[in-house]
């Protein structure tokens, strides 16, 4: 589980530790352990507009029938 390492992780790299000396101390061994951490960034802000057009789009169409 690497989830709850996840805010330490990304506040020591923060304060400019180097990333592969934060993961060897959280004790992430496994390259696809340690790839979940390297690789997630926080997307939320950046699909929330893509939903929320979505939604509006569905309700276009959704009025528009018969």
């Amino acid at each position: 589980m690497v989830a709850d390492k996840y805010s330490e992780f990304l506040s020591r790299i923060k304060n400019g530790e180097e990333p592969k000396k934060v993961l060897d101390s959280l004790g992430l061994k496994r390259y696809c352990c340690r790839r979940m951490l390297i690789s997630s960034m926080d997307v939320i802000d950046q699909l929330m507009p893509y939903n929320e057009a979505l939604w509006k789009r569905h309700a276009e169409f959704s009025n528009d029938r018969f």
